[in-house]
């Protein structure tokens, strides 16, 4: 068998292929993944493990000459995203009202524009992209949860961002960057692990999600997941080259909806009442749009990708020719 050569051969396949058959098993038989043990520790709620080590991996490449690089591109996606989100959004509610419009209400469009899965992005950054683009998800991940879509909207009470939250997740990098820095061994050993690493953590972010969910939301979950990918990956990217003046296809790997986007709409229902009737459909949509996205985005990043590169590569031989 020659897994590893076809994962290879398939855009983003060495995420997607594990990712998929993660849903499957977890949609078809999910007993398969609760007999315990370390079988489950590591298929079944193995994500914040993986995720952790995942990041020192990828910290473990960044220079400390590096790091400004990456702060600048994770707040550069931001607040891409946040404005094109809230900006759609806003245009909904002005348009058709707080119903929305095919049952997408403006606030479930907010909550999932503006947020995205920070361990799909990092996995596609550091396999179409460079140590700084991974590093990114450490300002990235700002917008994982409802914090951002409470400040869209409007809402009290959570002005400030948890500071334990934020460390929890920028640590893994911090310990990476810093081991890296001081160990060449330890760096080369680091980056030849990710992609193994890669493979079960996108497993493990498989086995979370279900194809019966993209069934219950129905045609509204599944263009949740396609405006997601349009405007939160490939519009915010396109804008994303501009600003930077180069040419990746790494802004279009925050075009996903992340998991805690589902538990987004119950937290607003519950910060504003007049929201409870939406909550239901809305949290339906939010796990389809996290299904589409998560299977969708690497082929999308992959085929983006290697059509940049396919034209660098035309325009240099076009010069060489001219001489």
């Amino acid at each position: 068998m020659k897994l590893i050569k076809l994962m290879n051969k398939i855009p983003g396949g060495i995420m997607v292929i594990p990712l998929l058959a993660g849903v499957i098993i977890n949609t078809f038989i999910p007993d398969a993944l609760q007999i315990g043990g370390a079988t489950t520790g590591l298929l079944k709620d193995g994500t914040n493990c993986l995720m952790g080590l995942f990041l020192i991996c990828c910290g473990a490449s960044i220079s400390f000459k590096q790091v400004g690089a990456p702060l600048y591109k994770g707040a550069l996606l931001t607040i891409l995203k946040f404005v094109i989100g809230v900006a759609i959004g806003w245009g909904v509610q002005m348009v058709f009202g707080p119903e929305g419009f095919l049952g997408l209400t403006p606030v479930v469009l907010i909550a999932v524009l503006t947020n995205s899965s920070g361990s799909i992005y990092a996995t596609l950054a550091a396999r179409f992209g460079d140590s700084t683009d991974v590093g990114a998800v450490s300002v990235l991940s700002v917008n994982d949860g409802p914090f951002l879509t409470m400040v869209a909207l409007g809402a009290t009470g959570m002005s400030d961002i948890p500071f334990l939250t934020l460390l929890a997740t920028i640590l893994p990098i911090i310990i990476g960057v810093v081991w890296g820095n001081l160990d060449k061994d330890f760096k080369e050993m680091a980056e030849k692990a990710l992609p193994f690493i890669i493979i079960f953590f996108s497993f493990v972010l498989g086995a979370g999600m279900s194809f019966i969910t993209v069934i219950e939301a129905g045609v509204a979950g599944i263009l949740l997941g396609i405006l997601v990918l349009f405007f939160s990956g490939f519009l915010v990217n396109l804008i994303y080259c501009l600003i930077l003046r180069k040419r990746t296809a790494v802004g279009a790997a925050a075009g996903t909806a992340a998991g805690n986007s589902v538990a987004t709409p119950a937290a607003i229902a519950a910060a504003d009442p007049s929201f409870a009737p939406y909550a239901n459909a809305a949290t339906a949509q939010c796990s389809a749009a996290c299904v589409v996205t998560a299977i969708l985005c690497p082929v999308m990043v992959a085929f983006l990708d290697k059509r940049i590169k396919k034209k660098m590569e035309k325009e240099v031989k076009t010069k060489i020719e001219e001489k």
